[in-house]
């Protein structure tokens, strides 16, 4: 079980290192994601924009779970979310584990559109 998810994640590294160039953290890959759900690339964004992408891209990813919902949109696109359930209390390593299974399954279900 362990070494399936260690190759899964290796997959996702590895196709996101291909496509941008180098390996990217945690926040790289939570900042692209949160970049695909806006829908809408800009030159430049603002550090509150930039948290605010990883914050679509969290709420995106453990929507799949049933812990947030998509609410709607706002005027400028932005989506916004509400939690459904309580996110279950967990370590930091923990934490990692839990995003990286769900950005795992992100996507593959991209891969699957």
């Amino acid at each position: 079980m362990q070494e399936e998810f260690a190759q899964q994640w290796k997959r996702v590294e590895e196709m996101l290192t291909e496509r941008f160039g180098k390996k990217p953290n945690m926040e790289a890959i939570l900042f692209l994601i949160g970049i695909q759900e806006l829908g809408h690339m800009k030159k430049k964004f603002t550090k509150e924009q930039k948290q605010d992408l990883m914050h679509v891209a969290t709420c995106t990813l453990l929507s799949q779970s049933g812990y947030f919902e998509l609410e709607g949109y706002d005027k400028d696109g932005w989506p916004h979310f509400k939690e459904a359930q309580p996110v279950p209390k967990m370590n930091m390593m923990e934490q990692e584990r839990f995003l990286q299974e769900h950005i795992i399954a992100y996507f593959d279900d991209l891969e699957g559109r």
